[in-house]
């Protein structure tokens, strides 16, 4: 253990707020995260044995990523550094790196935890490489963003990422019970009482994040004055006002933000509508833009509906304009109409598909000349070098349809649109089918 002063600083502790005071001080105090904590699991075991390396705590926020670091820091023999990405710039990092390469020269490794990691740009991740190389520090990371996405290659690959999942609403009920417990850190030295059905309901307010649980049951203490009986009750109207408005974790240019859609995109494709609405709710009601959410559903109208019902786009084009012109909350039921109306239509990605291979051969194939006779002969010159000539025009045969080539001849009979069974989709198939036996005919 090092001799350095506790990073739990018991006056700071019992002045702060709940959620501080009642930050796990060990690993048996901890909470959760039991796949990374559990006994015998790889995180507990390179704690325990003292054996950190530089790594990455990827979760959301209240899950105990700092709290660990500081576990981490209490078990190790390295002197330990606190930096926030928010308030730290290139200058501090350089002298915190400066006195580390100083530390390991007298025998003694400096532990840098940086919460908030994924606030630092590339330049100021890069300062850190080289020391985390020499072995002058031992880096934890705290983000709440992919780290694929946030943080460069190269500090990424000389670290191990953990990834901390939201707490379970057990487990949440455990550290709110042991703040009710607790009488020198927690509330403990207050009459409360508080049924376990509310206990439940943080629980569930809070998210998965411990923190928003413990400052929740902390307003509802100090915001309810004791009955006759000198006793706090903490009823359901008291939790009312302590939850406002529940926040759901949304960044909506992280990765939640395509979580989400995606689950959104992936519900409408497996025509699952109560599935589409909770996650356009989510969405919505975390802020996510409306119009953005609508040119998705466009999308989806073209990509995994199609043909089989040729409406579907309308009411997709349709819920864009709606929340164009009136905007949130009112065109939150517009959407929803759209959602419900392209979950239960047929699907085909017949469309998709098809033109992903006509993609793929005007990428991949010879970049073959328009055919002479489909190409425009707007003057005489190009009259008279043989453009447009043998154009057949479709509109003098009586069935409106020629025998004429229309594709390069690298690619002459190649078929891309293949419609399916699927709703109206049938029809453009039989149209289809009519068509080439017409042009067969002649």
């Amino acid at each position: 253990m090092s001799n350095q002063t506790s990073i739990f600083d018991k006056e700071e502790r019992i002045s702060g707020p709940l959620a501080d005071r009642m930050r796990p001080r060990n690993l048996d105090e901890f909470v959760g995260q039991e796949h990374l904590l559990g006994e015998g699991k790889i995180l507990r075991k390179l704690i325990e044995s003292d054996s950190i390396t530089s790594m990455i705590l990827w979760g959301p926020p209240g899950v105990g990523k700092t709290t660990l670091a500081r576990i981490i820091a209490e078990r190790t023999n390295a002197k330990f550094e606190n930096f926030s990405a928010v308030l730290s710039g290139i200058k501090e990092i350089r002298e915190v790196m400066k006195q580390a390469e100083r530390n390991r020269l007298y025998g003694q490794r400096t532990l840098l935890f940086i919460d908030e990691i994924h606030r630092f740009n590339k330049s100021q991740q890069d300062a850190f490489l080289p020391y985390v190389e020499k072995g002058d520090i031992i880096l934890i990371g705290a983000t709440t963003e992919n780290p694929s996405f946030e943080l460069n290659s190269a500090l990424l690959s000389r670290s191990k990422v953990f990834v901390l999942k939201p707490l379970k609403p057990e487990d949440i009920i455990v550290l709110l019970k042991k703040a009710l417990k607790d009488e020198k850190r927690g509330l403990g030295a207050i009459k409360i009482h508080i049924a376990n059905e509310t206990l439940e309901k943080i629980s569930v307010y809070a998210n998965g994040d411990a923190r928003v649980a413990l400052n929740t049951l902390e307003l509802a203490v100090l915001s309810t004055n004791p009955s006759s009986d000198g006793v706090i009750r903490i009823t359901d109207e008291v939790l009312k006002e302590a939850f406002q408005k529940k926040t759901l974790i949304y960044d909506k240019k992280g990765e939640e933000h395509y979580n989400l859609i995606s689950a959104f995109h992936k519900s409408i494709r497996n025509s699952d509508c109560d599935a589409a609405i909770y996650w356009l709710a989510r969405m919505l009601e975390a802020g996510e833009d409306p119009l953005y959410i609508a040119r998705r559903m466009i999308r989806i109208a073209s990509e995994d509906i199609g043909l089989a019902d040729p409406k579907a786009i309308e009411q997709a084009v349709a819920a864009f304009h709606s929340a164009h012109f009136i905007g949130m909350p009112e065109c939150s039921t517009s959407l929803a109409q759209a959602a419900v109306y392209l979950a239960l239509s047929p699907k085909s990605n017949a469309l998709y598909t098809a033109y992903l291979e006509a993609k793929k051969d005007a990428l991949e194939t010879i970049a073959e000349p328009v055919p002479m006779h489909i190409r425009n002969a707007p003057t005489k010159l190009m009259k008279e070098l043989g453009y447009g000539e043998g154009y057949k025009y479709a509109h003098d045969f009586e069935d409106k349809v020629a025998a004429m080539q229309c594709l390069p001849d690298n690619l002459s009979g190649k078929e891309y649109y293949r419609p399916t069974t699927s709703g109206e989709e049938k029809l453009f198939g039989k149209r289809k089918s009519q068509i080439k036996q017409l042009q067969k005919d002649k």
